[in-house]
C-alpha cells in the first residue's frame, strides 16, 4: 500500500513516516517542509514531494491508496498569527486534498483533527457530545471535519480522528506542547514552567501512540471505520495539568519544582477514549513520565538542542513570515 502523508516533515508526519515504512508501507511524504526536509529518512520506499496542500496538483494522488492529512498550522496560538492563513490551510487546504483524494479513486482517507475542538467542557465528553471551539485553530478543524465526512461514500472510507495533546520525542522536536515545555524547563532552570492555575484538565497521547492509531485506522476494514471520529488517547493520560507536571517530574527522578507562568488557560476538558478502545482494540502504550524521560535523555546526551529555535512553532512561523517565506 502507498500512502500519502501530508505535513510528513511536521512533529507528527516524522514519526508517522518511520513507523509506515518500518511496518511495509510506501509513502509520498507531501509538505511545504517549512520547518525542513533533512529530519526524514533516506528510505527507497520514501518519496518526498515539495508542495502546499491548496495548490499542488492532482498528480500527487498517482499512485496512492490512502492519505493521512497531517498539514496544517499545527495548534491554537499559532493558528491565531493569521487566522486567514489558517483557515485557508487547517480546513479548506484540507477538504482540497480529500476532495482530490476521492475524484483520483484513493481507497481512504484519515483526518488528524484535535480535541481542542471540545473547549471548555464541565463533563467528560465523548464523540457525541457537543462542542466548544474556542480558538481559530479549533473552529477550522470543525470545519473541516464536517465537510470532509461529507464526502465519505462507496469506494471512499473517511475517517476523523480527534488527538489529545500530543507528547514525546520527535525527529521534528516541539518544545511548545506541553510535556515537552514542562520537560525543557526543568532541564534548563531546575523547575517545571507551569501555566496559571494548573486545574485545567486536558487529555494527552504520545506521538508513537496516535502514530499507531493512525496505522490501525488504516488497516481496518472500511465498514467499521468509514464516516467515523475516533478521539485518540487514553482514560489514563486525563490528566489536570499539576498533576501533570508532577508527572513529568517522576519520569525525569527529580524533585518536583515548578514555576508559574502566563494567564489563566480557559480550555479545560475531560476525554472518553471507549470508542476507539472497542472499535478497534486502540490503548496507549506510552504515558506522560515515559514522554518526560525520553527528552530528558537525549537533552542530557546533548542529542537534542533546548534552544533550537525551530522547536517553538509560533516563533518559528512569525521568522518565516517576517522573511516572507510563508504566506
Amino acid at each position: 500500500m502507498k500512502v500519502l502523508v501530508t505535513g510528513a516533515g511536521g512533529y507528527i508526519g516524522n514519526v508517522l513516516v518511520r513507523m509506515l515504512l518500518q511496518d511495509g508501507f510506501s509513502v509520498r511524504g507531501l509538505d511545504t517542509y517549512w520547518f525542513g526536509k533533512e529530519r526524514l529518512p533516506e528510505d527507497n520506499n520514501l518519496e518526498i514531494v515539495k508542495g502546499d496542500i491548496r495548490s499542488v496538483p492532482i498528480d500527487v494522488m498517482e499512485g496512492i491508496d490512502a492519505i493521512i492529512d497531517l498539514a496544517a498550522i499545527s495548534n491554537d496560538p499559532a493558528g491565531e498569527l493569521d487566522p486567514l492563513m489558517t483557515w485557508s490551510i487547517n480546513h479548506l487546504g484540507r477538504f482540497r486534498i480529500a476532495t482530490l483524494g476521492k475524484n483520483a479513486g484513493v481507497g481512504k482517507y484519515i483526518l488528524p483533527s484535535s480535541c481542542s475542538i471540545y473547549g471548555f467542557q464541565e463533563e467528560k465528553v465523548n464523540e457525541e457530545s457537543p462542542v466548544n471551539p474556542l480558538t481559530t485553530y479549533a473552529k477550522a478543524n470543525l470545519a473541516a471535519e464536517n465537510d470532509i465526512l461529507s464526502l465519505s461514500s462507496d469506494g471512499y472510507c473517511v475517517t476523523v480522528i480527534r488527538q489529545a495533546t500530543v507528547y514525546g520525542l520527535s525527529q521534528r522536536m516541539r518544545f511548545d506542547l506541553a510535556v515537552n515545555g514542562m520537560t525543557k524547563g526543568f532541564f534548563l532552570n531546575g523547575k517545571i514552567p507551569l501555566m496559571r492555575d494548573g486545574k485545567q484538565w486536558r487529555p494527552f497521547v504520545h506521538v508513537k501512540d496516535t502514530a499507531r492509531a493512525m496505522m490501525m485506522i488504516l488497516k481496518a476494514d472500511s465498514e467499521t471505520v468509514d464516516g467515523q471520529i475516533f478521539n485518540v488517547g487514553s482514560e489514563s493520560q486525563n490528566y489536570q495539568i499539576f498533576n501533570l507536571a508532577e508527572r513529568v517530574a517522576e519520569g525525569q527522578g527529580i524533585p518536583f519544582d515548578y514555576e508559574w507562568y502566563g494567564d489563566p488557560d480557559h480550555r479545560s476538558y475531560s476525554v472518553s477514549f471507549d470508542k476507539i478502545s472497542e472499535g478497534i482494540d486502540f490503548d496507549a502504550e506510552m504515558h506522560a513520565e515515559d514522554g518526560a524521560r525520553e527528552i530528558r535523555e537525549a537533552l542530557d546526551s546533548g542529542h537534542l538542542d533546548p534552544n533550537d529555535s525551530s522547536a517553538i512553532t509560533l516563533s518559528w512561523y512569525k521568522e518565516l513570515i517576517e522573511k516572507g517565506e510563508i504566506s
